[in-house]
């Protein structure tokens, strides 16, 4: 059973509003999780991916996004729809970017650890070239593809969140979220708490310098901008249709 939008909408804003106050430390755990979690489905991802091609790689990441939103962690990417209670007024700017910046940190932590672990323990054996090379195709893409397909990513990451929240039951918001992100994996597109796993994964296994950490924030500043970019134009679009308040 679904929520109305516009009950969605405004149930979102209100739940939005206690998020964003709360406290730093809080913020950091929250995001650690969710870059857990992302990371988690990012190594499934990769193994699926090496074992049985694209579509079983794209089928497994949604588990990701499940576990963010049904454990109650704090994802970057998810919370670029924070802008739909900042435009009605529910937050501020400042509790915006405070959110932000400090899930951020917390996603790359986690999604860093859980890429050191993965990579330390042996269960890349026999597709570490696999997983080196997913890093080193997305740390060589130009800027501009970077941007764009982080725009596109997260258009459809914050759709699925969306369409998650809609849904009041745990097995509706799971097969809700499933879609856009098994498209936007299978598409190919950026997802900067994700790169926080694959690339790193790829530097930890490489040897002989082919891969660095300035190619991980070469690829995270434009595939960033880009997430925020296509994230923020949904929460737009979503405030302009159903979260307006009334007169």
């Amino acid at each position: 059973m679904l929520r109305t939008y516009t009950e969605a909408a405004a149930d979102y804003c209100a739940a939005a509003k206690k998020r964003a106050e709360q406290g730093g430390p809080r913020l950091l755990l929250l995001g650690a999780l969710a870059g857990m979690f992302i990371a988690f489905a990012g190594v499934g991802a990769s193994l699926g991916g090496a074992l049985a091609g694209k579509i079983a790689s794209a089928a497994i990441f949604p588990t990701g996004l499940a576990m963010v939103l049904l454990a109650g962690s704090e994802l970057f990417t998810g919370n670029c729809l924070l802008l739909m209670p900042l435009l009605r007024g529910d937050i501020t700017g400042g509790r915006v970017l405070r959110n932000w910046l400090l899930v951020y940190a917390g996603n790359f932590f986690g999604s860093l650890l859980i890429a050191f672990l993965a990579a330390q323990c042996g269960i890349f054996d026999g597709i570490a070239d696999a997983v080196v090379g997913t890093a080193v195709t997305k740390a060589a893409l130009p800027i501009a593809v970077a941007f764009l397909r982080g725009v596109l990513c997260n258009f459809l990451v914050c759709l699925a969140v969306w369409m998650a929240f809609c849904a009041r039951s745990a097995g509706g918001k799971m097969v809700s979220l499933f879609g856009p992100i098994f498209l936007f994996v299978l598409c190919g597109f950026e997802h900067s708490v994700a790169n926080m796993y694959y690339i790193p994964a790829g530097i930890f296994l490489a040897g002989n310098g082919e891969l660095s950490w300035l190619d991980l924030l070469r690829n995270l500043l434009p595939v960033t901008l880009g997430n925020l970019v296509g994230g923020c134009a949904l929460g737009g679009i979503l405030y302009l249709l159903y979260a307006r308040k009334a007169g």
